[in-house]
């Protein structure tokens, strides 16, 4: 979007703004993307959405010349409620007061568009019963992968299929720190301080680093596309601080690469489902994802696999989502009264114990018998090993090696890995990473 203010409306187009069409649409929130919406919908010519109110905290100061005269500023959000606005965008963001404000909204009969992850991931199944109930749309495209045309696309253009597996980079913070090192081997912390200053990371980025953004991220894919209901607190997170520059050097030696995975896979009435690093072929669609861009891939019946890439967040693109999901709504409240239909979706069972090949990363004070100990271990739980790789020129005193395994679940690995940590050669907890291939 070009960096100048836009026209206003009645400049452009005097009658616009007029339009007996035009669907009266309410903002909530002018913060980095509420500012970009009130951008693209002021610029617009066409009629067809109408900006009428603002609402946001300390508005004196949020006031901006380019805004059209006839929109009303508000900190009150009752003025909406009983205005005549037709569609409420809510981009203040967290679950209070966002969940009041929509479902305050929804129960006047306005229809909601929002961005809010946190909202959707947690409230999103009786928020949308009580759209619907109240004859009215709920519409969150831009809540994971803002830039990416992800969600739309399961609830409309992939609803035909049957679709049993989603699986996605879902967090840009987290594929920019493990992109940077991946290319210059640099330490965690100098990654996380890089991501910091260019923007991609709080100055807390726990939830992005422990996983708690991508497994919000995750239930909002499950509830769009495999018609699941699921906590994100159900859904394991695994932290990507483990993670060394050592580990992209033994990765490699795997022909592989280390992301940040979120996946999702239905299996009858379970569903298995977690967010972590894990080991991905280098050649594969996430080995090339690279910086802050985001990845989602799904699994279907009869559509087979399908991918979906481009900038996840910031923004211009997370507005552009805003507004394609205002923009479904003006047309569909065109075509008349909605039906009340009861949501059909099914409450799976939810686990973590997926079957797959492992890589484990130790780090040791070298003496004679490591390897034996640890195969004596590891046989014990009937795990097999496929491999062991031990890079040289480490000092003994900490010594990094790697052992992978043939295909186990998780459940029967987890004892296992606690009983090699504490044995007294280990000089930091055993890092256990699946290998997807």
């Amino acid at each position: 979007m070009p960096n100048r203010s836009p026209k206003r409306p009645q400049d452009a187009n005097s009658g616009s703004r007029d339009s007996a069409a035009s669907r009266r649409v309410a903002l909530v929130g002018f913060g980095t993307v509420g500012r970009a919406v009130a951008k693209i919908l002021c610029e617009r010519t066409d009629g067809a959405l109408r900006l009428t109110h603002i609402y946001n905290r300390n508005i004196a100061r949020k006031k901006q010349l380019w805004i059209p005269s006839d929109v009303t500023w508000t900190e009150d959000f009752d003025t909406i409620l009983t205005s005549g606005v037709d569609i409420v965008i809510e981009l203040i963001g967290g679950l209070a007061p966002a969940e009041d404000f929509v479902r305050s909204a929804l129960q006047a009969g306005k229809s909601v568009v929002t961005a809010n992850k946190q909202l959707i991931a947690r409230h999103g199944p009786e928020l949308l019963q009580l759209a619907s109930a109240y004859g009215c749309q709920l519409e969150f495209g831009a809540s994971v992968a803002g830039g990416v045309p992800v969600l739309p696309a399961l609830r409309t253009g992939l609803s035909g299929d049957r679709l049993h597996g989603i699986a996605g980079i879902l967090n840009g913070t987290c594929n920019y720190i493990l992109s940077r090192l991946e290319s210059d081997r640099i330490p965690f912390s100098e990654a996380l301080e890089e991501a910091q200053a260019r923007g991609y990371a709080e100055a807390d980025a726990s939830e992005d680093l422990d996983g708690g953004d991508a497994r919000a991220k995750l239930s909002i894919l499950a509830l769009a596309g495999l018609q699941a209901r699921i906590s994100p607190a159900d859904v394991r997170a695994r932290t990507i601080r483990t993670i060394d520059a050592v580990d992209f050097d033994y990765a490699a030696e795997l022909g592989c690469t280390i992301r940040q995975i979120s996946r999702a896979d239905l299996k009858g009435t379970t569903l298995f489902a977690e967010v972590g690093p894990s080991l991905v072929p280098a050649s594969s669609p996430f080995g090339r994802v690279q910086r802050n861009l985001n990845l989602v891939l799904t699994s279907g019946e009869y559509s087979g696999d399908m991918a979906f890439l481009g900038a996840g967040a910031g923004g211009d693109p997370t507005a552009v989502a805003v507004v394609s999901d205002l923009m479904f709504v003006a047309e569909s409240l065109s075509a008349g009264p909605r039906q009340h239909r009861t949501l059909q979706l099914a409450s799976p069972q939810i686990s973590c114990d997926f079957e797959t090949p492992w890589y484990l990363r130790f780090w040791v004070k070298d003496q004679p018998g490591i390897i034996a100990s640890l195969a004596a271990i590891l046989s014990s739980h009937q795990l097999n090993i496929d491999a062991v790789l031990q890079k040289p020129g480490f000092d003994k005193s900490a010594l990094p090696f790697v052992i992978t395994l043939e295909p186990c679940r998780d459940s029967h690995l987890h004892p296992a890995i606690q009983q090699m940590t504490a044995q007294p050669f280990a000089l930091r907890p055993v890092v256990s990473l699946p290998i997807l291939r």
